[in-house]
């Protein structure tokens, strides 16, 4: 009979079985939440609620056990200070297992457990802007996007400027007004010649 030998085995010797809890303690305190087998999760609450007990107790002999646990130094100091606040008010149940299902490969169930004050601690949303001020936000916005055709001119410019031609300069020719008709006081082909001979000459 298994008298007064609470606690797993998991099928791993028992210095192999302290450092494996070790260190599933160390980060669960260090990240408020970690996944890990259903078994596993179920046994890390005994050494969580254990930690939790001594932070709350506070004084220098609960800090060297808990340090004789963790393995982190700057995990014990932030547990120490905010577990009196973050605790304070409940005895017990610091943590929250929540089943996750089959894990892919080995199909193991696995569970997130989390610490219980680690939702509350999340930063407020910020309240939303009026409804006017959102909407004339909204057209300044809208006002700013640039045509369909302006854009697809941008992009051409920019690709012939990367190629390092002179392709953005003539497609701000082809934006200038358009040129007079023939007829309307513009100089002919015949007369822009005569105009080159004469001054050739």
């Amino acid at each position: 009979m298994r008298h007064r030998k609470a606690g797993l085995k998991l099928g791993r010797k028992t210095s192999h079985l302290k450092s494996l809890f070790r260190n599933l303690v160390t980060s669960l305190f260090k990240h408020d939440r970690i996944r890990t087998t259903d078994t596993k999760a179920k046994e890390l609450r005994r050494w969580a609620d254990h930690l939790v007990t001594l932070a709350k107790r506070g004084d220098l002999h609960a800090r060297r056990q808990a340090l004789a646990i963790v393995q982190e130094k700057t995990v014990v100091h932030t547990l120490f200070e905010k577990a009196g606040e973050r605790f304070g008010k409940i005895s017990g149940g610091y943590t929250r297992l929540v089943k996750l299902g089959p894990r892919p490969g080995d199909a193991a169930p696995m569970t997130l457990i989390e610490l219980v004050g680690a939702a509350e601690e999340k930063p407020k949303k910020k309240p939303k802007k009026k409804a006017g001020a959102a909407t004339a936000s909204g057209k300044k916005k809208a006002a700013k996007k640039p045509t369909p055709k302006e854009a697809s001119t941008a992009a051409a410019g920019a690709e012939a400027s990367a190629a390092g031609g002179d392709a953005p300069k003539r497609a701000a020719r082809k934006k200038t007004a358009p040129a007079a008709a023939p007829g309307e006081g513009a100089p002919t082909p015949k007369e822009t010649r005569a105009k080159k001979k004469e001054t050739e000459e």
